[in-house]
C-alpha cells in the first residue's frame, strides 16, 4: 500500500509517495520503494515485488493494484494473490457482481462451507462481516484470459448497526488459490494491517509533520520509523496495555 509523506513537499517539489510491502502476520515492513514523480503506484508495485521473496506467500493489494501486469509479476515470483476489484476493472467487476447477486448461489456456497461470518461489538455499534468464496470460475477465466492463475472470486459484506441505523459495504476480490474460507477471510482483514501501520506512523511519530525535505533522508527515516514500530510491537514491557507512545517513554 502507498502513503504520501506530506511534510516532504513544498512549492518547489512534490512529496515522496512511498509504496510499502508489509508482513501483517509478523507486523514487519519488508520493503519500500518511492514512486517516480511522473508515475504512480501501478508502476512502482512491480519494482517492489521484484525486491522481495513472495514465494508461497499471498499478496494483497487494494483496487489500484488490480492490474494484469502486477498479477504477472506475482505469478513470476511464485506467489499467490488476493486483489480487490472496483470500478477500474469495469467488466470484471460487472461479471463478479452479477454472479454473486444470485441468492440461491449464496445459500449453496454456505452449505458447502464456503461462507464465513463474524459478529463484533465495538464503539457502540455492532458489525457483522460475511464472506463468500467460489472456485467455479472457469467461465470467468475464459472471458478474462489475461488474469493469470485466476482460481476463485470472493465477496464480503459488512453490515454496521449503529443505534438502529444500518449501513452496508460490499466488496469483491479475485484470488489465485484454492484454500478454505478462513484463508480468504484472513487475507481480506489482514490487508488492513498495512493501513494501521500508516496510521501509527502519523500518531506515534507525527510523520506528516516532519519537514525533512531531502528526499533520500526522508526515505531512510521512514524505513527507520517502521523498524522502530516493529520493536515497539514485539518488545515485552513489565506494564501491560501500554500504547505505542507510552512505550517509547518507558
Amino acid at each position: 500500500d502507498g502513503k504520501t509523506m506530506r511534510g516532504n513537499g513544498n512549492k518547489d517539489q512534490r512529496p515522496n509517495h512511498i509504496v510499502t510491502a508489509y508482513d501483517g502476520a509478523n507486523h514487519l515492513s519488508i520493503g519500500q520503494v518511492v514512486v517516480d514523480e511522473k508515475s504512480n503506484e501501478i508502476t512502482a508495485i512491480p519494482r517492489l515485488l521484484r525486491m522481495i521473496d513472495i514465494r508461497k506467500g499471498i499478496v494483497t493489494i487494494d483496487a489500484m493494484g488490480t492490474q494484469t501486469d502486477i498479477v504477472d509479476e506475482i505469478i513470476k515470483g511464485k506467489g499467490d494473490y488476493c486483489l480487490a476489484v472496483k470500478g477500474n476493472q469495469t467488466t470484471l467487476l460487472e461479471d463478479i457482481t452479477l454472479y454473486f447477486s444470485d441468492a440461491k448461489l449464496l445459500e449453496k456456497l454456505k452449505q458447502k462451507g464456503q461462507h464465513y461470518q463474524t459478529v463484533e461489538k465495538a464503539r457502540s455499534q455492532i458489525e457483522k462481516r460475511d464472506y463468500w468464496v467460489s472456485y467455479d470460475v472457469k467461465w470467468l477465466s475464459e472471458s478474462h484470459p489475461k488474469w493469470q492463475k485466476l482460481r476463485g472470486i470472493g465477496m464480503t459484506k459488512n453490515t454496521i448497526d449503529k443505534d438502529g441505523v444500518l449501513t452496508e459495504e460490499v466488496r469483491y476480490f479475485i484470488i489465485s488459490f484454492k484454500k478454505d474460507i478462513e484463508t480468504f477471510t484472513r487475507c481480506v482483514r489482514g490487508h488492513w494491517s498495512v493501513e494501521s501501520m500508516h496510521w501509527l506512523l502519523d500518531v506515534v511519530y507525527r510523520e506528516d509533520h516532519n519537514q525533512t525535505l531531502d528526499k533520500r533522508a526522508a526515505f531512510n527515516l521512514k524505513a527507520i520509523r517502521k523498524l522502530c514500530l516493529y520493536f515497539l510491537k514485539v518488545i515485552q514491557f513489565p506494564k501491560k496495555d501500554l500504547c505505542y507512545r507510552r512505550k517509547q517513554r518507558y
